[in-house]
């Protein structure tokens, strides 16, 4: 098993985002979506958690067969999707739990990931002190405005080095933003891959980190980057929008919409800190340096505005 911990700094504070992330995930998922592939939503309901209170419990299964790197597609079943179940209990999170996060034909590969929020630059050691961890872990900085992502997933209008919000006056980031920007906040997510096939399991969770690496780089500067989007929605509204959204993300991939519940909780006050789960993210088509060779390709310095869900943001913020 690989253990890293990821850090990421965002120009908001946690209660900001606990808006930003449920608006996010929703549409990032929609976006990403088509006919037979995609983020179906199986469930979204309150759950009751004896430690941390109140949640919200998601179960989604992200159909994954076409956006698969050439070299996975080899190897892995037409039908393939990953199943991922989330427990949110803001500002704490669990993505997968006992069984982990899974995909549909690798049993002994799983993901386990808890995300705690905290209204700091990152700075507070041992978050994790008293979890179940065994040995000591990496520990690594994520830069939403200075750290590549790759380039087919690069979008001008989402590079925080060039956006600015006109709501809340914050942006562009500049060097050293981490330190003297205000408000901010940080993402820590303690993320656990395992793969338990002799000869393949280093190379494979070390490549696995570096795909969660990139989906989180990816999900929290779009987060940010669509800010004015959603600042001033109220938990009630976003929670109207998450829901229209995945019903439409449903019907587009083709598949029957399960009734979804997305009925709101009162929010814990437990003292842990975290997002919820990370968007779903196209895995990259660059495969391990022990599959293929690497490739050098010059950054990308502009691509076609994203994707925008107008009818349902007009419902969602005028109903």
């Amino acid at each position: 098993m690989l253990i890293k911990e990821y850090r990421i700094c965002m120009p908001l504070t946690t209660e900001e985002y606990r808006v930003g992330q449920l608006y996010t995930i929703s549409k990032h998922s929609h976006q990403e979506s088509e006919k037979g592939e995609g983020v179906e939503v199986v469930k979204n309901e309150p759950h009751e958690d004896p430690v941390h209170g109140p949640g919200q419990f998601t179960e989604k299964r992200v159909h994954l067969s076409s956006k698969l790197p050439s070299w996975a597609r080899a190897v892995t079943p037409r039908i393939f999707y990953i199943t991922e179940k989330a427990w949110n209990y803001y500002p704490y999170t669990i993505t997968a739990d006992g069984h982990s996060l899974q995909c549909s034909f690798l049993p002994k590969f799983s993901i386990y990931i808890e995300t705690k929020y905290e209204d700091n630059c990152g700075d507070s050691e041992n978050i994790f002190h008293g979890d179940k961890i065994l040995g000591d872990h990496e520990v690594s900085f994520l830069d939403i405005a200075f750290d590549e992502i790759p380039e087919r997933y690069y979008r001008s209008l989402e590079d925080p080095r060039f956006f600015s919000s006109a709501k809340t006056g914050r942006g562009p980031l500049q060097e050293g933003w981490r330190q003297h920007t205000k408000p901010i906040m940080c993402s820590y997510k303690l993320v656990s891959v395992k793969f338990e096939v002799w000869g393949l399991q280093t190379r494979v969770e070390q490549f696995v980190h570096k795909v969660i690496r990139d989906i989180l780089l990816i999900g929290h500067r779009q987060a940010f980057a669509w800010v004015d989007e959603w600042c001033g929605m109220t938990m009630e509204e976003v929670r109207r929008y998450e829901q229209e959204t995945q019903e439409a993300t449903n019907e587009l991939i083709g598949l029957v919409a399960p009734t979804i519940s997305v009925s709101e909780v009162g929010q814990p006050t437990a003292t842990h800190s975290a997002p919820a789960s990370a968007p779903s993210t196209p895995l990259s088509d660059d495969a391990p340096d022990f599959l293929a060779p690497p490739k050098t390709r010059p950054r990308k310095k502009s691509a076609p505005e994203t994707l925008t869900l107008p009818v349902l943001r007009e419902r969602a913020t005028t109903e």
